[in-house]
């Protein structure tokens, strides 16, 4: 099932006299319950456009079909919206809360969501997501406690606790030794694949592709 279109997305800026084309029309399909990996050289565009998709800046020209809805026309409100119950986001650095405990991270998240839940049934839907991603023994740790990979699964659980239906991901195991990367990378292609998320991930490192089901590479602003 297609959820989330991108079609002939443009990036640019204007740089005195002199027009800077970062984006040169994107067109790409997200399928639900698949991994896509956008890949390429610094600079080619792949986190321009994840970031375009996320509603985290708007594109220049093009439309972002989410659930058939364009984005590029909806108000800034209606895309905060959008992204605080429909999204979730995992990047490089976990920006976990220092002074908030691992289960109070989550209950944040599922107030910024404006989610439907009671308390009781926050805390219940919090206790089942840690279990999910190994992290219910840690519930009442800091993260300055956490190694990297538990900070890494505790922002995975707290990008899905919402019940969003596309997770955009930016290099998030660029900060982890090899064997944390394939651990959380193991989570993420098993919660996409569990949950039917759509999911968007930039990634410079190659061994984290196989867990993919599709590698897009992006050169000078264009899919080659």
């Amino acid at each position: 099932m297609e959820t989330f279109i991108i079609e002939d997305v443009t990036k640019s800026f204007q740089n005195g006299e002199v027009e800077a084309k970062i984006l040169k029309g994107v067109n790409l399909t997200l399928t639900e319950g698949e991994i896509t990996a956008l890949v390429g050289p610094s600079g080619s565009g792949k986190s321009t456009i994840l970031t375009i998709a996320a509603g985290l800046q708007k594109a220049s020209g093009g439309q972002i079909l989410f659930d058939g809805d364009d984005m590029t026309a909806m108000s800034q409100e209606n895309i905060r919206k959008v992204r605080s119950s429909e999204f979730g986001f995992v990047f490089q650095s976990s920006h976990l809360v220092p002074f908030l405990t691992v289960e109070e991270q989550l209950d944040l998240m599922l107030d910024v969501a404006e989610t439907k839940m009671d308390k009781k049934q926050q805390k219940e839907e919090i206790s089942r997501i840690l279990k999910l991603v190994g992290m219910d023994h840690r519930k009442d740790a800091y993260p300055p406690s956490l190694s990297g990979g538990e900070k890494q699964r505790v922002a995975i659980a707290r990008a899905i606790i919402h019940k969003p239906k596309i997770l955009f991901a930016d290099e998030p195991t660029a900060s982890l030794d090899t064997k944390r990367k394939k651990e959380v990378m193991e989570l993420i292609h098993e919660l996409t694949k569990s949950l039917g998320l759509t999911t968007l991930m930039v990634t410079h490192d190659d061994e984290m592709l196989p867990y993919a089901d599709r590698v897009i590479t992006m050169r000078d602003g264009v899919i080659v």
